[in-house]
């Protein structure tokens, strides 16, 4: 389920980022032509190594987030070999497909050697994945250390993955029974209330704009006033909306 805030744009500029690498790794790799791949030629070994990492993205991303969920003691590293690992089984059976429908023939015996071949890629794509995400996360820490002042209290964070409890909260969202907690460094959805999650975030600089919303204030870039509400437009362009009831308080305090 999709928050109220993340808007077609957003969605759509997610995605948008993540074809955007999958074609870029996919066409190194075709340029590339590891493991005898160039002799394909082009086309065929572009579509070929973006097939193949869009696959692997495709596991990937459903593989990560359950590594977590199963296996919370370890450390992020260890999650993205988790899913490396997870990534390469589909991959190697579509690879190994490939080569018995180019070749004509089953050669049961180059199975593991095509395994670990796939294996070295899947190292060598979810390493750059780490490494951008632990990057974020640097950046996210030393944001965070600028402004030791102003935290949410550990009644929110430590509910939070542990590469969230030092990011920067940017808002907060309430869904049924649980709150998607978003900052600069990802999101979560936790089991917590809004009011209980709004309280351990006194001594931020932000307020609670919308029955099911609560906002930081440096978060947002934009705001548009309505007929005694309003929208509140966050730094990644989602929307927020302002009932009535905050309206007032917040327009008093400089936000509109």
């Amino acid at each position: 389920m999709l928050p109220v805030s993340e808007n077609a744009q957003t969605v759509l500029r997610r995605w948008s980022v993540r074809a955007v690498w999958i074609v870029a790794i996919g066409t190194f790799l075709a340029i590339l032509g590891p493991y005898g791949t160039g002799q394909v030629g082009w086309p065929r070994v572009w579509v070929y190594w973006v097939g193949l990492i869009a696959l692997g993205a495709v596991v990937g991303w459903t593989a990560g987030p359950l590594a977590q969920r199963l296996f919370p003691g370890l450390p992020d590293w260890a999650h993205y070999a988790v899913a490396g690992f997870c990534i390469s089984v589909p991959v190697t059976a579509a690879v190994f497909t490939i080569n018995i429908l180019m070749q004509g023939r089953v050669v049961w015996s180059a199975l593991p050697v095509t395994w670990f071949f796939v294996l070295v890629i899947c190292a060598f794509v979810t390493g750059i994945a780490w490494l951008a995400d632990h990057m974020q996360l640097l950046r996210a820490a030393a944001h965070s250390a600028a402004d030791t002042a102003a935290t949410a209290s550990a009644a929110l964070t430590d509910k939070l993955p542990h590469r969230l409890r030092r990011a920067r909260l940017i808002a907060m969202s309430a869904e049924d029974h649980y709150l998607r907690v978003r900052t600069d460094a990802g999101e979560a959805l936790i089991l917590m209330r809004l009011s209980d999650a709004v309280a351990a975030c006194s001594a931020l600089n932000g307020a609670q704009v919308h029955r099911s919303w609560w906002v930081a204030r440096d978060a947002v870039a934009d705001a548009r006033k309505g007929d005694g509400r309003g929208t509140l437009i966050l730094e990644d362009g989602s929307e927020v909306p302002v009932s009535r009831s905050y309206y007032p308080a917040l327009r008093e305090a400089g936000w509109f």
